[in-house]
């Protein structure tokens, strides 16, 4: 693999243009790997009450809607954010993924997940009690998610 930088000082942004013979499962992970790359965002602003909190997206396990509200999750507390969950895909990084259609989870954080044949699979995370359902629909996707981290570290 070839890997060429040109400096354009007439951009406004990064430009990354991938030239390969066929797509493939590599071109397909290193997209993927600067598709979150760009997406690093660390930190987001949540809220309890009338306080902001600044914490770090690698503590939340998931979030969930509850009515109007998006809520974040952290294993010992819960928090408020101004976002809704669609807003939430487009900005959270790779190891963030929809799992219902009122969750996204932190597929780095996951403990166990105990699938079930009748039902959504069940998602634990270490050290809490706090546990989340997969819908059948997201399942088999997050399972291919989840080999593909395992794969690539």
């Amino acid at each position: 693999m070839k890997i060429k930088v040109e400096i354009d000082e007439s951009l406004n942004e990064e430009e990354i243009i991938m030239k390969v013979p066929a797509l493939n499962q590599r071109v397909k992970l290193i997209q993927d790997f600067l598709s979150d790359l760009s997406k690093q965002q660390t930190q987001m602003i949540f809220y309890k009450g009338q306080v902001e909190y600044y914490l770090n997206l690698s503590q939340i396990l998931f979030f969930e809607t509850d009515g109007k509200d998006v809520q974040a999750h952290t294993s010992a507390d819960m928090y408020k954010i101004k976002y809704k969950l669609y807003e939430l895909e487009e900005i959270l990084p790779g190891y963030f993924m929809r799992v219902s259609k009122s969750t996204i989870l932190n597929m780095k954080k996951i403990y166990a997940m105990h699938k079930s044949i009748s039902g959504p699979c069940l998602v634990e995370f270490e050290n809490t009690h706090k546990q989340v359902y997969v819908s059948r629909r997201y399942y088999k996707l997050l399972r291919i998610r989840l080999e593909e981290k395992r794969l690539i570290g």
